[in-house]
């Protein structure tokens, strides 16, 4: 196995201070502890400031030697040529903000309006605007609030992010995946299924923060930067955005805490607080007070741990909510919950009378309990229910809206739609769940065409035939999760 000193080598996953069986006891790629303290002084006479070269390849590996250095010039990093790929990179289709410009109105005189902005950046007189908000269904049939920002702050978020990233992706730990370059949720689930096989999991944390991105605590998040940006402009900056407020129904709003859902921002900000707050934590509790296994998996605020002994699992689970309590975080208790999940536990259900093992979900999926057809132990995920009837629901009201458009053009449209479910959906054990939702996409369209005319002839006959002339059989598109986790962490280095 490679030294755990170094973080550029593949490295096995295990749990740094027990040894697992197998040779997997974390279900990431692990890189090894961040050195040094996050909450430690900066060394004297170290910075990457005016000196260090202006590619930001000098500024990702002074952030991978040294863990404690602060960078005192960022902004420069923001130019032209940034902002230009950073345009180029947002969606074309994206709402607009409060001032209504989209993103053809901006590139009508792209080059001025750069030229412009960044201008104003670097001479101070930049100002965020509020950003727009707007609320999208979720699937326990409750609202999230977004924050559409101005075109403008877009562009300038993506490219400071991407300055940032530089500094903090060498930071980051292995079991963190979420909003991070070559880290997808499918990554993740990996992961997760990989530590459940092959670890001695018993007892899984299946945990969510209550409002997390709207409950961050702008001076700890502050002070978190701080501890690797010394670039007061850039701090400035993310100020400004925090700052800037929302309007809902023409009247603003400040923020005192939280980051609007939707900004190009808030996805690392997210990230950045909950290293400091839970990763490092976690990290650091695992090798000092655990006394089996525990694999930890963590995608955004939405995350599930692992643990051979229950003790472990209480423990671990009552010192979490006082660490959380301290930075203005807390678990959502109605989401929360501790089972007896993993390889024996329906043997151990069964021999103290009960029933199957529960379940949990995580990124879309219900993890089970399962055999295979040789009666060994199996973990199944299958697509959450909640996810497919509101896919279904959302999918029955935009066939409803496209019913008068001819049919090739319909079928075109939804052939694509199950595509990318099955893009998503397609895990090996998966096919009945993907089967059941072509067939319910197949009823909902009926009904679309049936409302066409009062007279309606289309038979079920006639809907077989479009059913096999449009719409793609589903197929199942994923390898077993075990197998791409070992060509992910052995074939290469992990992903930075």
């Amino acid at each position: 196995m490679d030294d755990r000193g170094k973080s550029d080598d593949p490295v096995v996953p295990a749990k740094p201070s027990n040894n697992a069986q197998g040779g997997v006891a974390e279900a990431v790629e692990e890189r090894g502890s961040p050195e040094g303290n996050a909450a430690s002084t900066t060394r004297s006479g170290r910075s990457a400031g005016p000196s260090a070269p202006s590619g930001l390849d000098r500024v990702r590996q002074v952030a991978q030697k040294d863990k404690d250095v602060r960078f005192t010039a960022l902004l420069h990093h923001v130019d032209v040529d940034r902002l230009r790929a950073a345009y180029f990179a947002l969606r074309p289709k994206a709402a607009p903000g409060v001032d209504g410009v989209t993103w053809h109105d901006y590139g009508q005189n792209l080059e001025a309006n750069l030229q412009r902005l960044h201008a104003r950046v670097h001479g101070g007189s930049y100002r965020a605007r509020p950003s727009l908000r707007a609320y999208i269904p979720k699937p326990d049939g409750r609202q999230r609030p977004l924050g559409i920002a101005v075109l403008e702050d877009k562009l300038l978020q993506r490219a400071v992010v991407e300055v940032l990233g530089a500094i903090y992706e060498p930071d980051f730990l292995g079991f963190s995946y979420g909003f991070r370059p070559g880290r997808s949720p499918h990554d993740a689930l990996d992961a997760l299924a990989t530590g459940i096989v092959r670890t001695r999991v018993n007892w899984v944390l299946d945990a969510d923060f209550r409002d997390y991105f709207s409950s961050l605590d702008h001076r700890w998040l502050e002070r978190f930067l701080e501890h690797r940006i010394a670039d007061r402009r850039i701090l400035r900056l993310i100020r400004k955005w925090l700052r800037a407020g929302v309007i809902e129904k023409r009247t603003w709003t400040a923020c005192e805490e939280g980051v609007p859902q939707g900004a190009s921002v808030s996805p690392l900000l997210a990230n950045i607080y909950l290293h400091y707050v839970f990763d490092l934590w976690a990290h650091r509790w695992r090798g000092r007070h655990a006394r089996g296994d525990v694999i930890i998996t963590r995608f955004a605020d939405d995350y599930v741990v692992g643990f051979e002994h229950r003790g472990d699992a209480e423990r671990f689970w009552s010192d979490l909510r006082d660490r959380l309590a301290k930075f203005a975080l807390e678990l959502n208790a109605e989401k929360t919950r501790l089972i007896r999940f993993g390889r024996f536990a329906a043997q151990q259900r069964q021999e103290r009378g009960l029933g199957k093992p529960e379940t949990f979900r995580f990124l879309g999926f219900t993890h089970i309990c399962g055999k295979d057809r040789r009666g060994r132990f199996q973990l199944k995920r299958i697509t959450d229910s909640k996810r497919s009837r509101a896919k279904l629901h959302s999918l029955k009201g935009e066939l409803l809206r496209r019913r008068d458009r001819p049919i090739p053009e319909q079928g075109r449209w939804l052939a694509s739609v199950l595509r990318g479910h099955a893009n998503y959906y397609g895990v090996p054990g998966n096919s009945r769940a993907l089967h059941a939702f072509r067939s319910e996409a197949v009823r909902v369209w009926l009904m679309a065409l049936r409302r066409r005319s009062q007279r309606t002839r289309l038979t079920w006959k006639r809907m077989r035939r479009l059913r096999e002339r449009w719409l793609p059989f589903l197929k199942v598109t994923h390898p077993w999760p075990t197998a791409r986790f070992d060509a992910r962490t052995h074939g290469r280095s992990p992903v930075r």
